[in-house]
């Protein structure tokens, strides 16, 4: 569809840098289309998630997947807001990540552990980017829901909600999201937040 191409263009990164173009790329939209994702392209994406970097090698996350249809896509979609159901329903693919708050070697606290979730999260979102899927991660969810519903032991914690899938048409969402789904994205300068000394940027 020309209105898709048009999109993934107006909403690709803008940088003076020589970043990936795969970085440039990935965006969080809330529109997708119903086209379903391969098996092949969930192994690969969750076996992107698996090299990401964590502390000891302990690879405190995991993840509960539902495609569209199944029991397990209708119990995270569940328990996310209404909000956030408004967009979601679309999604051939939602998923949880968790994290497991304690070091299995020696059972000690992992207060790195939603640090490196974040990290498998953003590793699998840039594998889905280069497959030309995208993914949107979502904080408007009841952890307890999800717990209740799954049976999630108690050290482990939900930490964010994904839809994944194929880029649709904006004009399918919400009113109140179209606005934001075609608008150019935007980031702060470099000195904003790297620093020399805190509140000093480091000159690059």
């Amino acid at each position: 569809m020309a209105i898709i191409d048009e999109l993934e263009k107006r909403k690709r990164g803008v940088t003076d840098a020589p970043v990936l173009d795969v970085i440039l790329r990935r965006w969080s939209p809330r529109a997708f289309d119903a086209k379903t994702v391969s098996d092949s392209d969930l192994t690969t994406l969750f076996s992107a998630a698996a090299w990401a970097a964590s502390s000891f090698n302990e690879q405190p996350w995991r993840f509960l997947v539902g495609r569209k249809g199944d029991e397990t896509w209708t119990r995270i979609f569940n328990a996310l807001t209404p909000a956030n159901q408004g967009w979601t329903k679309a999604a051939p693919v939602l998923y949880v990540a968790l994290a497991n708050k304690n070091f299995s070697h020696n059972g000690s606290a992992n207060r790195v552990a939603v640090h490196d979730v974040g990290a498998a999260c953003a590793t699998l979102s840039l594998q889905a980017t280069a497959l030309g899927l995208h993914t949107h991660g979502m904080a408007g969810f009841d952890p307890q829901v999800l717990r209740d519903s799954f049976g999630i032991p108690d050290d482990f914690d939900p930490i964010s909600c994904w839809a994944l899938g194929y880029l649709g048409d904006p004009e399918t969402l919400p009113e109140k999201y179209r606005k934001s789904e075609l608008e150019p994205r935007t980031r702060k300068p470099l000195e904003a937040f790297v620093f020399k000394e805190w509140g000093q940027a480091f000159q690059l």
